[in-house]
């Protein structure tokens, strides 16, 4: 069980002084530099190689340019070494991350800096912000529902091809499994997307994919501003969430090169939570009075409110994180439940001014709500347990000759993830709301259930849980778990061209294996300058200094 509020340091700043005192170290000597350098550079070569892959082994619009230019052509014409430089570059990013971690471990004594950490996430993104969507085809979705918004009908109606036509160039892009399903998303973040489509035209499809890129950029910077902040509030090393929180592959692969919006969720809800902090005192002790609220505190907290609505606006879920920051206001103002109900009050008027605002956008109304609900459960996943165990319910219904129902099996386990998911969010709640479990430790559990036990499964789901956590937890055996499911996630995610290969162009299993000898080569250039992570196998003595 995680420490109560009342035991973390959480002055009213921004930067609280307590924390800081808490999380401060001695930053790292020449020898460390030299090393963490060393790292940055060998994630610097994973994110150009992996950039460069994407010319000839990303999810490509159906009419690519990229294979009549000059020399960048190349790897379209060579797909299986584009492959082939693809994993190349994703498996050493992989390996650079686990060997930064090093530098970032809250029990060592010196550790690398904020500055640090950040001019390496400047480095390992600049090569992917201007390349093809990678290991997922979901921003050409993006797109089509966009134009669907732009041409007067309702994307949460009707989907990309019954409502743009199969002949319809952005209809095209989408998926197959997509094509038919209306928009799942928040009424924000189809009014971004309509903004878009209109700046850039209907069919310009590489600008318009470009644009949506960045605009996932403004949530993982709101996202990578807000970790350090809240990990110095609950007395985690800032440079240890963000290790874990932005620099994470799955934030690189997905959110950056993938596109996804997840990046806008997270990085409102995330902004949001840190604005309503920044005025507002620590909870107070058993027997210490209760200070009233001030003016600018409960203006921080209604900022905070908005934009985590913002937030839920872009991606329903993101409410989650609305209801743990309430019960947190609920507590400092002196833990009754004819709070936590004012606060409660204030806090579903605030979302809800917001979310209705931005429903009536278009005339969109409020069917998002049902769309959100249904839509991700059109396709079936394997890495969505109720899917896999509807499957083999299924299986063994037929083995023993009760005939064929596994979509009703599927169909009842998703029903039944559905509710064990809002009652373990409600329990978490509750433990919140007696100061058993910290704010995000709270918001991480319940996302953590809601993926578990949702209709459909994608590998960067996991950074609902994930990022905020990074800021909530520091102990040493929760990054390595962390870490075994991120390497894990990363291996099972999509192949960088967001589908199954098609035709005779690729030869996947060689590309990979080639990859793996490429990378080897590259470890072994570099196993004397970072003897880190059983580099010793090649080496008697460690030439790590000693701590």
């Amino acid at each position: 069980m995680v420490a109560q509020d009342t035991a973390t340091p959480m002055a009213g700043g921004s930067e609280p002084a307590e924390a800081d005192r808490a999380t401060a170290k001695p930053p790292l000597n020449d020898t460390e530099r030299r090393q963490f350098d060393l790292v940055r550079r060998f994630g610097t070569l994973g994110a150009l190689l992996l950039a460069c892959g994407s010319l000839g082994a990303g999810a490509a619009p159906v009419f690519n340019p990229v294979p009549d230019m000059p020399v960048i052509g190349l790897f379209a014409r060579l797909p299986s070494v584009a492959i082939a430089c693809s994993y190349t570059g994703l498996f050493a990013i992989l390996v650079a991350w686990l060997w930064l971690g090093r530098f970032t471990r809250p029990d060592k004594p010196r550790l690398a800096t904020t500055r640090q950490l950040n001019r390496v996430m400047l480095l390992w993104t600049a090569p992917l912000v201007f390349i093809p969507p990678m290991f997922s085809r979901d921003v050409y979705s993006y797109l089509a529902q966009s134009k669907i918004f732009l041409l007067g009908m309702n994307p949460y109606e009707v989907g990309p091809a019954p409502g743009l036509g199969t002949a319809d160039l952005l209809a095209r892009n989408v998926p197959n499994v997509w094509r038919e399903t209306p928009a799942p998303y928040g009424p924000a973040f189809l009014a971004a997307g309509r903004a878009i489509t209109s700046l850039v035209g209907g069919d310009h499809v590489i600008s318009a994919a470009l644009l949506h890129r960045f605009l996932e950029l403004i949530g993982v910077a709101l996202f990578v501003w807000a970790l350090p902040r809240l990990a110095r509030r609950f007395g985690v090393q800032p440079v240890s969430a963000l290790w874990l929180g932005a620099l994470n592959p799955l934030v690189l692969f997905h959110l950056i090169a993938g596109a996804h919006n997840e990046a806008l969720m997270i990085g409102f809800m995330l902004a949001g939570i840190e604005v309503a902090l920044t005025k507002m005192p620590p909870v107070p002790l058993p027997g210490e009075p209760v200070a009233p609220i001030t003016r600018a505190e409960l203006g921080y907290f209604l900022g905070g409110a908005l934009l985590v609505s913002v937030g839920a606006a872009i991606k329903f879920t993101a409410l989650v994180g609305l209801g743990f920051l309430g019960v947190h206001a609920a507590r400092r103002l002196g833990g009754t439940w004819r709070r936590l109900i004012q606060v409660g009050v204030v806090s579903m008027l605030v979302s809800g001014v917001v979310l209705a605002g931005f429903s009536m956008i278009g005339g969109l109304g409020f069917g998002w709500f049902s769309a959100a609900l249904s839509t991700p459960g059109q396709i079936k996943t394997f890495l969505a347990p109720m899917t896999d165990i509807g499957n083999v319910t299924g299986q063994i219904g037929i083995a023993l000759g009760f005939g064929d129902n596994t979509d009703a099996a599927i169909d009842l386990l998703r029903q039944f993830g559905m509710v064990a998911s809002v009652l373990i969010a409600a329990a978490v709640l509750l433990l919140s709301f007696y100061g058993k479990v910290r704010p995000l430790t709270g918001i991480a559990l319940a996302f953590g259930a809601i993926v578990f036990f949702g209709a459909s499964v994608q590998p960067w789901y996991l950074l609902w849980a994930m990022i905020p956590l990074a800021a909530g937890i520091a102990a040493p055996r929760f990054r390595i778990w962390v870490a075994l499911i991120v390497t894990a996630a990363t291996l099972v995610s999509p192949m960088p061209t967001g589908s199954s290969p098609t035709g005779g162009g690729f030869v996947v299993p060689e590309s990979i294996v080639l990859a793996l000898i490429v990378l080897a080569v590259l470890l072994l250039l570099v196993r004397n300058r970072i003897p880190v992570l059983g580099f010793s196998l090649w080496r008697k003595r460690s030439l790590t200094p000693r701590d």
